[in-house]
């Protein structure tokens, strides 16, 4: 498990609003919003790396930025992890199960993208425990082109995206981010978002 420090209630400027929110009924939200992967496609697909592997790394990379995304609860009390690392859903073609794969996140994408595509090739079982608390969830759906997706309810992020799909010579992707909103609001997803988006219109493979 990563490092992460406790919270203390009394003092963190989020308490009230985490009280309101972490006893719902519904506790999570989910928010879908269409991102411009055109240039980020181009690149990665020059040199051959996988564009799942290589966006779970992007939306990995971006969302530790983010201070809210890092709370979690455990044991009864509420933690800040320095690190979240990543958790994916990996189809097996034979069966059409998944398996969930678990990754650190480290190194660059290109190593990323090595790990993730041999620990998903390797491992046998489709789960091998329980999902740490210190990991970002992936469930990509590229068979279809959705407008909304809502998933299981639990306190940990989820990340998923459609099928993209060509408009005006661009290649737009239906994304989405699940959160419970007791660490996450509407603005820290916006702030995700921005963040995301920026990067994926700037990347250049050779700059990592």
């Amino acid at each position: 498990m990563n490092a992460y420090r406790v919270i203390d209630e009394k003092t963190w400027k989020r308490a009230t609003h985490c009280a309101v929110f972490r006893n719902c009924i519904e506790p999570s939200f989910c928010v879908t919003f269409e991102l411009d992967v055109t240039k980020f496609y181009r690149e990665i697909k020059k040199k051959g790396l996988s564009f799942t592997f290589s966006l779970i790394y992007m939306v990995t990379e971006c969302a530790n930025q983010i201070e809210e995304f890092r709370y979690r609860f455990l044991d009864g009390k509420i933690v800040l992890f320095d690190k979240i690392d990543t958790a994916f859903t990996y189809l097996d073609k034979a069966t059409e199960l998944f398996k969930v794969v678990n990754v650190p996140f480290e190194g660059s994408m290109q190593e990323y993208c090595k790990t993730a595509k041999h620990k998903a090739e390797m491992q046998k079982d489709y789960f091998t425990g329980p999902l740490s608390n210190d990991v970002f969830q992936f469930s990509p759906m590229p068979w279809v082109t959705y407008r909304h997706i809502s998933h299981t309810n639990n306190a940990t992020p989820l990340f998923d995206w459609g099928k993209f799909y060509e408009k005006d010579e661009r290649l737009l992707l239906p994304f989405s981010v699940q959160v419970h909103h007791s660490f996450v609001d509407g603005v820290h997803i916006g702030k995700l978002a921005e963040k995301l988006q920026e990067k994926l219109n700037c990347y250049n493979y050779e700059d990592k």
